[in-house]
């Protein structure tokens, strides 16, 4: 043996030696990442002084894409490390995690300012947009990119003015991972421990289960109910405990304003306030404007159009819903009691129990994660000839973690695919696709392929049962699982432009598209058996799913509107925000609302989205991507949900193709025209109203 310990080197610093070049998750130690990503800063700025002090004329090769000339990922090492971090501090963080992400984000914004605002690397890139030689379309669209995102991050600003976008933008970023790891520790520090099992009444087995095994987890005796979705929304839907049912409801609906070390009402209004600042810096009147400049809506008034075309159409349906409902409850409760937010979901369940003869516990047993698996693996192979393959030598960063490579029709690798299901204490609630690599063409024309993540909080297993998931869940799998094909087809040259890196209110549409087969019979016949005995889903089941498809959907429409009426009002602001953020959320969505609102309760401070997720001025992008959906889908149901023609059209020309040409040119060259309202109201079963 020798007498000298071999040196333990950084895994970011040296190649990753694992299958596909994969993330070395099983060798990254907590103190790697600080030290890579100051490596990695080193590293950018040794590139950026190559780049400034080029004796050579400007040019696209040497200015724009020359960072491709990087030798084994030696420039990459920043992207590379923030890559695999951030993602962990939404998918699996401790303590220390938060802490360093705390003490990185004024360090990492400093620097990427540092890159973004240097006047010499700005004039070289201003010149090659200028003079450039003749391009491809690819490759113009890039420098176009390239040129705007400088002007965009304040190149054209005075020193005094790109100081005071540095500091803007500094305690943004830090503004918005304080929101996230105030949200985080809300949502932990709340639980329904219940000893007395008469509380459990109208519990279905399967959450009296997984309320059980949360308790165990604990060290506690009896049962206890989260506000992880797997846990809140059956305990919601099913429990006849009215008083239980408030505190849980309470529960949700107040985090990040109780008066603690983790209320956001201040950092809300702060993150408000910053936005529309950097906005009027950069010459736009409101954040709004700066954020649609670059959308397919183009301006707010487009967002308007769109918002208020939904209120129009189906605000006059969601009123006799909601009627409707109000009139059940007062027959089951048989008084004049009001009917409180926490009653909705329970009472809505009943009604619907009764118009169709549909629950979800009823299908919760036909539906068994392993199963569902094979038929969303088994509809990606049936559309587009891809098929998965798990494989353990691929390292993961928790045990929960699947990891799969995927196969082309031809046989050939197409990307590495992780699945993570089920909620932990260290994860976020909710569920998203994110990537670990993107995929681009290098200069020797390797086609770079993807590894992409789906993270989700999906029920768990129990001690005697699989994880069985609710339809809803289905429709949650397959819809992060069309932002995963989105990424993994990618066929695009330049990372920036591939895979999802698409304008915002486009990159819905292959998510939202996906969730149209979760109650198509023929998918449906293809995994959704009994997990005990086998047996199909019956037929009328199926038929009673199809029928209540559109249960409540006008109210469902109204809640979505509603968002994106907050999501404007706030970031279409001119003035100082200086409104108390609670009052101000009633008012600004009351056009949306139905019905009395509660003034203790508060969305704004746990909105995700559009304070610390990117939606901020986009929320509106779901009910846009919905139209195209509708209209995506109609074409495939003309021509067979599953044909595969349609599915390669789809796939040529919107999956693969990233953000390489203007959205609504990759869309009509899918469909042949541009989509219309038409479709989303005749598969909601709403009908215009007579001008």
């Amino acid at each position: 043996m020798s007498d000298t310990i071999e040196k333990r080197q950084n895994p970011f610093f040296e190649p990753y030696k694992t299958p596909h070049d994969t993330a070395p998750f099983d060798r990254i130690r907590m103190e790697d990442y600080e030290e890579a990503m100051m490596e990695g800063i080193r590293r950018d700025k040794e590139y950026l002084e190559k780049t400034i002090n080029n004796p050579e004329k400007p040019t696209f090769d040497n200015t724009i894409i020359n960072k491709d000339d990087d030798d084994n990922g030696y420039y990459d090492l920043l992207d590379r490390v923030t890559t695999v971090f951030y993602n962990l501090v939404s998918a699996e963080t401790n303590d220390e995690m938060d802490a360093l992400a705390t003490k990185m984000s004024p360090i990492l914004t400093q620097h990427a300012n540092d890159m973004r605002l240097n006047e010499k690397l700005f004039e070289r890139v201003k010149y090659v947009h200028r003079h450039h030689r003749r391009l491809t379309p690819e490759e113009k669209r890039l420098l176009d990119d390239c040129y705007e995102g400088f002007v965009r991050s304040g190149a054209l600003l005075s020193k005094a003015d790109k100081d005071r976008l540095r500091q803007l933008t500094e305690e943004a970023s830090l503004m918005s991972l304080q929101f996230s790891q105030n949200l985080l520790k809300e949502n932990k520090a709340f639980m329904l421990h219940i000893s007395d099992e008469q509380q459990l009444a109208g519990l279905p087995q399967s959450a009296i289960d997984a309320a059980a095994l949360e308790a165990r987890q604990r060290d506690l005796t009896g049962w206890v109910f989260t506000l992880d979705a797997p846990s809140y929304s059956p305990f919601m839907t099913y429990s006849t405990q009215r008083e239980l049912r408030r505190q849980m409801y309470m529960a949700y609906n107040t985090k990040g304003i109780h008066d603690n070390d983790s209320n956001n009402l201040a950092i809300c209004q702060r993150l408000i306030n910053l936005r529309r600042e950097i906005a009027q810096l950069l010459g736009y009147k409101t954040y709004a404007d700066y954020v649609l400049k670059r959308r397919m809506a183009h301006n707010v008034r487009g967002v308007y159009k769109l918002l208020n075309d939904l209120i129009d159409a189906y605000k006059p349906e969601a009123v006799r819903e909601k009627e409707e409902l109000k009139k059940y409850f007062h027959a089951k409760e048989k008084s004049t009691a009001t009917m409180e937010p926490w009653d909705i979901g329970f009472y809505s369940h009943k009604l619907k129990l009764k118009k169709f003869n549909i629950d979800a516990e009823m299908l919760r047993p036909y539906f068994q994660l392993d199963k569902v698996i094979d038929g969303v693996f088994g509809l990606a192979n049936r559309l587009y000839g891809i098929t998965f393959r798990e494989n353990g030598d691929i390292p993961v960063y928790h045990p929960d973690v699947k990891a799969y490579e995927v196969f082309d029709r031809d046989g050939s690798y197409l990307a590495v695919f992780y699945a993570d299901f089920h909620p932990r204490k260290g994860k976020q609630g909710g569920a998203w696709m994110t990537q670990y690599q993107g995929q681009w063409i290098d200069r020797k024309g390797e086609n770079v392929r993807p590894h992409v993540s789906v993270v989700m909080n999906l029920t768990k297993p129990t001690d005697d049962k699989p994880a069985l998931l609710t339809l809803g869940e289905v429709e949650t799998f397959l819809h992060e699982f069309g932002h995963a094909l989105h990424g993994m087809f990618s066929n695009c040259r330049f990372e920036s432009l591939s895979g999802t890196n698409v304008l915002w209110d486009f990159v819905e549409l292959p998510s939202q598209f996906m969730e149209n087969f979760a109650i198509e019979k023929d998918f449906l016949r293809t995994f959704a058996f009994h997990y005990e005995t086998g047996e199909p889903l019956p037929d009328e089941l199926i038929r009673r799913i199809t029928k209540s498809r559109n249960y409540m959907v006008a109210s469902a429409c109204m809640r979505q509107v509603s968002f994106g009426l907050l999501d404007m009002a706030y970031y279409t602001q001119k003035d100082t925000f200086t409104h108390d953020i609670i009052p101000f959320e009633k008012k600004a969505w009351a056009k949306a609302i139905i019905g009395k609102q509660r003034d203790d309760t508060c969305m704004t401070t746990q909105f995700s989205h559009i304070m610390a997720g990117g939606y901020a001025a986009g929320y509106y992008s779901y009910k846009w991507a919905e139209v195209l959906d509708a209209d995506a889908f109609g074409v495939f149901k003309r021509h067979g949900i599953f044909n595969q023609q349609t599915a390669q059209r789809f796939r040529d020309n919107i999956l693969s193709r990233g953000a390489t040409d203007d959205p609504m040119t990759l869309y009509k060259n899918f469909k042949g025209s541009e989509p219309t309202i038409d479709a989303l109201l005749k598969r909601n079963g709403i009908k215009r109203k007579a001008k």
